[in-house]
């Protein structure tokens, strides 16, 4: 008996065959190269960012193909928003990108105050208190990144550094709204509440020491060996690869190109601010970083103005017909009306009573039209189509939400690369799954 893969001689103690391992091109060849490993990473897993779900085929360690599922996190909330008021809208969008709250709800706001035609009639403190809000969030938002993509490459200390400058900013929040977090601050035509002064205090301690630690993230990572391994060429998406898919964000400013609507589109003032749109060359998850390091220096900036032109006035819109509730004045839990504001109410008149009544239980009355409005978020483009019958709530509400659209990149950036490179581009997207199934 002989085989392919064994010789065999004769010997005083019988056959004796000599085994080898010198088939093994021709098995390779031949068979394996068919055959492919399929893993399911997530959605319950600690590096997916949220319960996203990639299905990657590999040969060896090598990713030939990957797919992302998506929907486990679908909340609905585009359709709850058609069996709400216009303003009880901002309780639900608040809880879409739960990492960037103040962004859904300014753009939500922004497309019903089109829709109403009130724009010029948003009060500078009001607008100055948004700008401030939505700086502050992106610093927050960015900061998870930070945190959350240190943790995966093995940088501890920055895990730990990342969420301790994040509690902070969540403290200002609530101290200013209530809540920490989803916290519906931003109303149609205004905002909830007025800043208060402990508030101030504590956003110009934060001031005082932000930039130094944001230089300390950078001494701590830029020259660290294994982060420039893991992150410097890896997951690369050029600009036209960008434009291709739609990205955004600080994906697309990464390859290069500058585009920020706070510049190109300005709104709620940003025209008015003086500050960069930093970006890099290289594309990669490396150049993600970077750029992020950055706009958390820029946004530290534009606080620091908006806290310069903070000037005394009203956070509401004069037009009692939309201010809601009108003349408000919040209770100490930062949530419902006061009890002298209700006891106000009751006393006034009987009109009085009625119109809050309505205005409350009911809501205004929004013109027929639909309008589109776009804001940059931390993750890229963050577009409102909001769509009125002229009813009291809203016809249809779709978000183009920039975590959906930036997912689109995985597969470019995964496929012909490592297994462990997968969690570097994936988290060089910074994807928030509440914003993209919503």
């Amino acid at each position: 008996m002989t085989t392919d893969y064994a010789s065999a001689r004769e010997t005083t103690e019988g056959r004796v065959f000599t085994v080898t391992g010198g088939d093994w091109d021709s098995v390779v060849n031949e068979a394996g190269a068919e055959e492919r490993i399929v893993v399911n990473m997530g959605p319950q897993h600690p590096s997916t960012h949220g319960v996203l779900r990639l299905v990657l085929e590999l040969e060896g360690e090598t990713v030939t193909e990957a797919r992302t599922v998506i929907g486990y996190l679908h909340t609905g909330i585009e359709k709850n928003l058609e069996f709400r008021n216009w303003t009880q809208g901002t309780t639900f969008v608040t809880r879409m990108d739960y990492l960037a709250p103040i962004f859904n709800e300014t753009g939500y706001c922004m497309a019903v105050e089109k829709l109403l035609g009130i724009e010029d009639q948003i009060t500078p403190r009001a607008k100055t208190i948004r700008v401030l809000m939505m700086e502050l969030n992106r610093v927050a938002s960015h900061l998870v990144w930070l945190a959350t993509t240190g943790m995966e490459l093995g940088a501890l200390s920055m895990m730990i550094y990342g969420f301790r400058e994040r509690e902070y900013i969540l403290d200002i929040f609530e101290m200013i709204s209530g809540l920490r977090m989803n916290m519906a601050y931003v109303r149609p035509g205004g905002v909830a509440q007025d800043v208060p002064e402990e508030a101030l205090a504590k956003i110009r301690e934060f001031l005082g020491w932000m930039p130094e630690r944001i230089d300390m993230y950078e001494d701590l990572l830029s020259g660290n060996t294994i982060w420039k391994e893991r992150t410097q060429g890896v997951a690369v998406l050029d600009a036209t690869g960008c434009l291709a898919l739609g990205i955004t964000g600080p994906v697309l400013r990464s390859a290069g190109l500058g585009w920020d609507i706070r510049k190109q589109q300005p709104y709620a003032g940003y025209e008015t601010y003086d500050f960069e749109v930093p970006t890099e060359s290289t594309g990669d998850a490396w150049g993600r970083y970077k750029v992020r390091l950055n706009e958390m220096r820029q946004s530290v900036r534009i606080v620091q103005q908006a806290m310069d032109r903070l000037e005394p006035g009203p956070i509401m819109i004069g037009d009692k017909k939309i201010a809601w509730p009108a003349q408000l004045a919040i209770g100490g839990d930062g949530l419902g009306n006061s009890l002298d504001h209700v006891a106000k109410i009751m006393g006034q008149s009987m009109e009085a009573l009625i119109h809050h009544f309505k205005l409350v239980t009911e809501g205004f009355r929004v013109p027929a039209g639909q309008v589109y409005v776009p804001i940059e978020a931390p993750r890229g483009e963050l577009g409102v189509h909001a769509v009125s019958d002229g009813g009291t709530r809203p016809y249809r509400v779709h978000y183009r939400e920039p975590s959906f659209v930036n997912l689109q990149a995985i597969p470019a950036m995964a496929e012909g690369g490592l297994l462990a490179d997968v969690i570097v581009g994936g988290a060089s997207l910074d994807p928030v799954m509440g914003g993209c199934d919503r």
